[in-house]
């Protein structure tokens, strides 16, 4: 985990949206706090960064993190290329499509149906909608 350890807030944010518990900062400007919960377990084995970017992809969630996402209102379109920015933090889990997420000045992320992703507060970015998405989402 000494390798991973930036990427500890990052995790804290997912957890923090699947739970709908917002996430004190000073939790997560301390970077070692451990995380003890079954689900936050899950997302520290399944949960990649783009740490420049802070966009979290989830590739193999629980059935209890899924199960909690599908509380949450859909949305959906079909293939095409739009700005975007993020006016509060979201994460979604795609139940559908294929999508590459270019930030301002940073690296393509790319996630599919099955994934959960959480995007930063304040990121700007080009949605390039490869097959048509049809998700959950949650602002927070």
């Amino acid at each position: 985990r000494g390798s991973q350890a930036h990427l500890e807030p990052a995790r804290q944010v997912v957890m923090s949206a699947l739970a709908g518990v917002a996430v004190p900062s000073a939790r997560l400007a301390r970077k070692s706090a451990p995380v003890r919960t079954r689900a936050s377990r899950a997302v520290v084995r399944a949960a990649t960064t783009t740490s420049a970017q802070g966009i979290v992809v989830v590739t193999d969630p629980s059935q209890e993190e899924i199960a909690k996402c599908t509380k949450w209102g859909t949305w959906g379109c079909e293939a095409s290329t739009f700005p975007w920015t993020y006016g509060s933090a979201e994460t979604c889990y795609l139940l559908a499509g294929e999508v590459t997420v270019t930030p301002d000045g940073g690296e393509p992320v790319s996630f599919k149906a099955g994934d959960i992703v959480t995007f930063p507060a304040g990121m700007s970015c080009v949605w390039d909608v490869k097959k048509a998405v049809k998700k959950h989402f949650n602002f927070h």
